[in-house]
């Protein structure tokens, strides 16, 4: 029989979402987007937000109301093999392809690149990326509760710094907010939305899935619609105050742009920002607060990540996993910040619309009985189509692909083309199952 979960206890579900998504990553993200979206800020803020907080929140309630363990088999829904692959490509993403070096990246220029002279060269970064995956992986080999305990203790100063911050910036803005740049003249919210990809969050939030469900399930929750309305309910308070925090910040970024200038990155816009309110002081703390939670969301990341991989091949030890990823990381992050932000663009522009996909054909599971020809041709083309976003997004344009998909299916020129693929492929999938009578 199921035990009733307490409100205390949901409201600490909610605020332990809302700790994992609000990464020391996802901080960079709104002050750049209010920064090129101008007087749009607000529409393309709530583009940002629909994939930024709304798509990782629904993918959590997602794997709750599939019921399955892991991610693996949840997508093996699919295809046995694409449940291997699609896991493996999610993991090397949230992991050494862009996560992981990233944590390291806005570590650098947030706490170290701001007092170094113009010309300190790429040298620097190389010696702080090498410093900081060798302590992530020393650490991740010897697992500890002080990473626990570290982490527990900044993120309410975090928190409160960074509140402190956004409230100073609403309060007394840096200037007037300009016109909006290239890119954000025109469909404002679907450029918001396509940058919502960057956080990785609806990705990892099938990872995080499966802490939720554990945490819940020690509660005593055990029935599927228990763990369904709770989830919910803890999502709804962690969407509220992920949506407050990203509003507030692309706000910041808005109206800096006046005195501050277009900045690079949204790292350096929070770190200019800092230290035009607070000084070097304030800048040398948000420094350390950014350092020391990516190095705790590194240690994070490299441990999942190297068990995933020594569960799919156990005949390497989790060690030597931890230490190809930390080396692996510390190479990708020496591309930049900037560069590692625009390589990652195109891969997520092909992998999101999969697993939207993915969350909404869960949902409809129960409706079309389960049957795999709906997924597969949902996602087939799904895939097929947000491909060539991802090819256009990295500037390789096939014109005779692009004018025929943009001709069939509108939303293609607004990098939305997939969404009715998606659903042909699927209704197709459907027919075809039941005139070959498949059963699920």
């Amino acid at each position: 029989m199921s035990k009733k979960i307490s409100s205390s206890y949901i409201i600490i579900i909610g605020l332990m979402l809302f700790a994992l998504f609000f990464g020391a990553g996802n901080l960079i993200f709104p002050p750049m987007l209010g920064q090129m979206a101008g007087k749009n800020v607000w529409i393309a803020n709530a583009g940002f937000l629909v994939t930024g907080v709304g798509l990782p929140l629904l993918a959590i309630t997602a794997f709750v109301f599939s019921g399955k363990q892991n991610l693996q088999s949840l997508a093996s829904r699919v295809h046995p093999v694409f449940g291997i692959v699609f896991t493996t490509i999610l993991y090397l993403a949230i992991g050494p392809f862009f996560a992981i070096p990233r944590s390291g990246n806005v570590s650098f220029e947030i706490g170290v690149k701001p007092f170094l002279s113009n010309d300190a060269g790429p040298v620097s970064l190389i010696i702080f990326t090498t410093l900081f995956f060798a302590l992530a992986c020393l650490l991740s080999l010897n697992p500890t509760k002080i990473i626990d305990v570290v982490g527990k203790f900044l993120t309410p100063i975090k928190l409160t710094f960074i509140g402190l911050l956004v409230v100073i910036a609403l309060i007394r803005p840096i200037g007037t907010i300009q016109a909006p740049s290239k890119g954000y003249t025109s469909h404002a919210f679907f450029k918001g939305f396509q940058e919502g990809y960057l956080t990785l969050d609806a990705l990892v939030a099938f990872v995080f899935g499966i802490i939720i469900v554990n945490a819940l399930k020690e509660q005593g929750a055990s029935t599927k619609k228990q763990l369904m309305v709770v989830c919910a309910k803890a999502a709804a308070i962690a969407a509220t105050l992920l949506a407050l925090i990203y509003t507030a910040l692309s706000y910041m970024g808005a109206s800096s742009v006046e005195k501050l200038g277009l900045l690079e990155n949204g790292a350096e816009v929070l770190a200019k920002v800092s230290s035009y309110y607070f000084g070097s002081y304030g800048s040398i703390l948000l420094g350390l607060m950014i350092t020391v939670a990516c190095l705790t969301t590194s240690v994070g990341l490299i441990t999942a990540c190297s068990s995933f991989f020594y569960e799919l091949f156990p005949s390497i030890s989790y060690k030597k996993f931890a230490v190809v990823l930390s080396v692996f990381s510390t190479f990708v992050a020496n591309i930049g910040l900037t560069q590692l932000i625009k390589v990652s663009m195109p891969i997520l522009m092909t992998m999101y619309p999969i697993a939207i996909s993915l969350i909404f054909l869960t949902f409809l599971h129960p409706l079309f009985k389960g049957k795999s020809k709906v997924y597969q041709g949902s996602l087939l083309l799904t895939f097929i189509t947000s491909l060539f976003d991802g090819l256009n997004t990295a500037g390789i344009k096939i014109e005779i692909i692009n004018r025929i998909l943009t001709q069939f299916f509108p939303l293609y020129s607004i990098g939305l083309g997939w969404f009715l693929p998606a659903i042909l492929g699927g209704v197709g999938g459907y027919i075809y199952s039941a005139i070959m009578g498949q059963r699920s």
